[in-house]
């Protein structure tokens, strides 16, 4: 029997009722992914509005991200050029500050199967402590400190914090990461996505 097909896969994911016991809104699994996208962005779960909209990043922390990246809203939601899968694919629920963590079942049980569909020239672009846990093996003890390392990540990885609005303490404590880390980021993708 061969590989299955990536339409075939993501009918699968998104049909996936395998943690819905634990997700107050029911499960809806939120993922793109495109056989040819060289751009892949690995973040943490779905927020309400997402999974209201069944848009991957349709809120505000996706537009600070496509600032953040310099990229439009035509090509992020271009499935050839980005991917985007999170470290769990349903809205886990409100907690007192936030949301839930992303259900811990998810990325075992997809992401390799969604990245072997993948190019293997790819730039990953890891967000927050959650994926960093998971594809960052040298990460250092803090997100901070992992994300100030950012230059030795590149050319194929870029670690970021979430760029969710409460993260605004964090940005300005940390202003080397908008000076610094960004521009350079934001050429990195232009680069991938054959703008230069």
């Amino acid at each position: 029997m061969g590989r299955t097909s990536l339409n075939e896969l993501l009918v699968e994911v998104r049909s996936c009722e395998v943690c819905a016991e634990h997700l107050d809104a029911g499960p809806r699994p939120v993922v793109q992914v495109g056989s040819k996208a060289g751009v892949v962005i690995i973040g943490q779960a779905p927020g309400r509005r997402v999974h209201e909209s069944g848009v991957p990043w349709d809120d505000p922390s996706g537009k600070t991200l496509r600032q953040w990246l310099g990229v439009t809203d035509e090509e992020f939601y271009d499935a050839s050029k980005m991917a985007l899968i999170p470290m769990g694919f349903c809205y886990p629920g409100s907690a007192k500050s936030g949301d839930k963590a992303p259900r811990p079942e998810c990325a075992p049980l997809w992401h390799d199967r969604l990245l072997a569909h993948l190019p293997k020239n790819r730039l990953e672009i890891i967000i927050g402590t959650y994926a960093q846990k998971r594809y960052i093996a040298d990460r250092q003890p803090t997100l901070t400190e992992t994300v100030a390392n950012w230059a030795s990540y590149l050319p194929d990885r870029v670690v970021m914090p979430h760029p969710s609005p409460r993260n605004r303490h964090w940005l300005t404590k940390n202003p080397w990461f908008e000076a610094d880390a960004l521009p350079a980021v934001r050429q990195r993708v232009s680069e991938v996505l054959g703008r230069t």
